[in-house]
């Protein structure tokens, strides 16, 4: 899980809510057409096209806006920016399992939940390089609980993690080929996107872990 840093809304947005008067309010369930897709595409830039949650990459057919605090909470704003995240998965294919904001659905626990708009969100997980993930500190209830809700251990999401690791086991690469290897990796191509599963990437490559 890797921190997102929220960005100001798009204007459109803004513009389409501050049309709210006696006569009508705007609801996240009218939220469609052009002013929808710009906060789904301001949505995914400010995560670097990658899934709020496992990191996979992030297509505009296959994704959708999620509710960090589910909509139906009487005490949040479903219109609240804030609160608004891009996860994979929008429409699930027969026998293929849910996870993520699909998985998560209206399910919501702060204490057990941990947010991707946390700061040290990433330094609770640990990876291997077989793809799995686990707690970074084993009496870490949260993050265990985090990892179950959000399905970021089934096997789908380890096989596409250990994919994403896989070049970098290549035994062929130099220490100095490794570390540049791994930079480039870790920045923003051209079309603003972070490779896929960035925190693994990070946490078993990155420079001060490379000997």
């Amino acid at each position: 899980m890797k921190y997102i840093i929220k960005q100001q809304e798009p204007q459109a947005f803004s513009e389409w809510k501050a049309m709210a008067s006696e006569d009508w309010q705007p609801t996240y369930g009218e939220l469609s057409g052009n002013v929808k897709q710009s906060v789904k595409q301001t949505l995914m830039s400010e995560q670097g096209y990658i899934c709020c949650y496992c990191e996979r990459r992030l297509i505009d057919g296959d994704s959708h806006i999620e509710h960090f605090r589910p909509q139906n909470d009487p005490q949040v704003d479903p219109l609240d920016y804030a609160n608004l995240l891009c996860s994979c998965q929008n429409k699930i294919e027969k026998g293929e399992p849910r996870h993520c904001g699909n998985l998560k659905n209206g399910w919501f626990d702060e204490q057990l939940l941990i947010s991707p708009l946390s700061a040290d969100c990433a330094e609770r997980f640990a990876y291997s390089g077989d793809g799995k993930i686990r707690p970074a500190n084993p009496l870490d209830n949260s993050a265990q609980v985090t990892i179950t809700r959000l399905g970021l251990a089934t096997p789908k999401i380890n096989a596409l993690r250990s994919k994403a690791i896989e070049p970098f086991l290549d035994d062929d690469l130099s220490v100095a080929e490794m570390k540049q290897f791994v930079a480039a990796y870790l920045q923003k191509d051209g079309q603003g996107r972070f490779g896929e599963f960035w925190t693994g990437i990070h946490y078993l490559f990155r420079g001060d872990a490379i000997l």
